[in-house]
């Protein structure tokens, strides 16, 4: 298994014997609506950072998953909203950058929320894409079968959906059938990236996006949103391990005391559980460092949203 190992893509053909397929399928939604929960179940590792603060995924991520001999390319948009600020306008930006480039376009609206607000004015603004689109309800274990059958009809009165599933990402209800479906509807050609591959996001990426999970995970009522993580040194040590300094990037003074918390408790908190998860991803030992720094404008800094992979908009 391998997050990263190269950077272009694979024009081999690495599936097994047969005839294969692949092709790119768009996620989108309203903040929130389990795209990045969805996503990993799928791919059946964590490629995609998930926590209870909206707009946790900022730019677009890539998780590769293989289904007979389909390979299948997940893009995980950012939850399209109404932008406020030019970091929500970079993210929307690239959410529908990525469907731009898909296959296939999933609507994934949570069914507990229905169609309202954001999910509402995505369905308007999907009448004019081209590509091929599908709808899909998920939570549905929170929802009256009558309620689904409704929202799935009020969907398809708007959008000529080719096909609706309704799933539970989180306890993976109806994922079968929808991977059955994307696997017979891509279209035939060599795989894309090597059999082993899950993502293309890169390592020190991905260690940087767990690292601001846990910390929106330990702190996500008290810290604001505008808050950003960057590995700095990535440094591979003869014994096996890798050395992994970060900085956290916060806009106020009071934001900072809040991440360190008293007596460096809660950085304490937000590195032992970035440490051991990227530890695993990586089956090796890590030392973890991280850094806290006070930047009131990275937000209007171009050079912060290439490191997260957005376009800073003009």
């Amino acid at each position: 298994m391998s997050i990263s190992q190269n950077d272009g893509i694979s024009t081999d053909r690495v599936g097994g014997s047969g005839a294969t397929k692949a092709g790119f399928v768009a996620l989108i939604g309203a903040p929130n609506a389990g795209k990045s929960t969805l996503v990993n179940h799928l791919v059946g590792n964590k490629v995609s950072i998930v926590s209870h603060k909206v707009q946790t995924t900022r730019s677009i991520v890539r998780g590769i998953a293989i289904k007979d001999q389909t390979q299948i390319v997940f893009i995980d948009t950012p939850g399209i909203f109404r932008p406020r600020r030019k970091l929500d306008q970079a993210m929307i930006n690239a959410a529908w950058g990525g469907v731009h480039d898909a296959d296939l376009i999933v609507l994934l609206i949570d069914a507990e929320r229905g169609i309202r607000g954001d999910a509402e004015e995505i369905l308007r603004s999907l009448e004019g894409e081209k590509q091929r689109k599908i709808l899909l309800l998920n939570k549905i274990d929170a929802v009256a079968r009558d309620t689904l059958l409704l929202l799935a009809a009020k969907a398809n009165e708007n959008v000529e959906f080719e096909q609706t599933f309704m799933v539970s990402a989180l306890r993976g209800d109806g994922c079968d059938d929808f991977m059955g479906y994307l696997a017979d509807q891509l279209p035939d050609g060599p795989w894309l990236y090597p059999e082993d591959q899950i993502s293309d996001l890169p390592m020190r990426q991905l260690a940087a996006e767990i690292t601001r999970e846990k910390l929106y995970l330990r702190l996500h009522q008290e810290l604001p949103y505008a808050s950003h993580v960057e590995t700095e040194n990535w440094t591979e040590k003869k014994d096996g391990s890798v050395k992994i300094e970060q900085t956290i990037y916060v806009q106020r003074a009071t934001h900072k005391k809040i991440v360190i918390g008293k007596n460096g408790q809660t950085i304490k908190a937000i590195s032992t559980g970035a440490r051991k998860e990227i530890g695993e991803i990586l089956d090796q030992k890590v030392h973890l460092f991280l850094f806290v720094k006070v930047r009131e404008n990275w937000i209007e800094d171009p050079e912060r949203y290439r490191e997260m992979g957005l376009e800073f908009p003009k």
